[in-house]
């Protein structure tokens, strides 16, 4: 189960959750010397992840995707279904798009190689905390290029204006907090605003929303 750290350091609570223990010691080495990261727990597989992300509600989840047992998209989707809060970055060594772009449609945030500059990494972390979608270009042409599959061209008439000020922010990466301030709005409505967009587009989640806009000519 999920290993707990034991400093109450504040800032962003984060989960490793890899079946490499040499993956996550190093994760682990590093983000504990950033004054805003705190590594709250470790697992071995997507079960535990999950488990330990119910127990020690992170903020964000560092998940790899390919693991013995549940796999990443698999926890992504189990989460989604718990209503997990937690952002989760997915951190891999596979560039393929077929295995990266199954866990950003599940609901993954973004995703960084295992290779990825320690420094920029931390970067990463903040960015998906704040309500920021990481996507590299291919993969983002990849997800487009599903997107125009479905056919959704034709569902953005029936968004309101207001709705579609929320969606253009939401495809410049801004969180719900941010939208709210740059809109004076509550971010109890934001929420509702977010979640009548993903309907009325037929959409999953933010990262679906942010990609629709910009194929669409609604972000800024």
């Amino acid at each position: 189960m999920a290993d707990a750290a034991l400093n109450s350091k504040a800032g962003i609570r984060v989960l490793l959750v890899d079946d490499h223990q040499v993956v996550r010691r190093g994760l682990r080495t590093f983000l504990e010397i950033q004054e805003d990261i705190e590594v709250v727990g470790e697992a071995s597989d997507g079960a535990e992840g999950v488990a330990a992300a119910q127990e020690l509600k992170p903020d964000v989840v560092l998940m790899d995707v390919k693991m013995p047992g549940m796999d990443g998209v698999e926890a992504l989707r189990k989460l989604r279904e718990l209503d997990n809060p937690a952002r989760v970055l997915i951190v891999t060594s596979f560039t393929e798009q077929r295995t990266v772009v199954p866990a950003l449609r599940a609901g993954a945030a973004g995703y960084v190689y295992k290779d990825v500059d320690p420094d920029a990494l931390a970067g990463a972390i903040r960015s998906v905390h704040a309500g920021h979608v990481l996507l590299q270009p291919e993969v983002a042409g990849a997800l487009l290029s599903q997107e125009e599959a479905n056919s959704s061209q034709g569902r953005g008439g029936s968004l309101t204006e207001r709705e579609r000020e929320v969606l253009g922010l939401i495809a410049d990466g801004r969180s719900n907090r941010e939208i709210a301030r740059a809109l004076v709005l509550s971010e109890k409505t934001v929420k509702t605003h977010v979640s009548n967009i993903l309907m009325k587009l037929d959409l999953a989640d933010r990262t679906q929303a942010a990609l629709w806009a910009v194929r669409h000519g609604v972000a800024g």
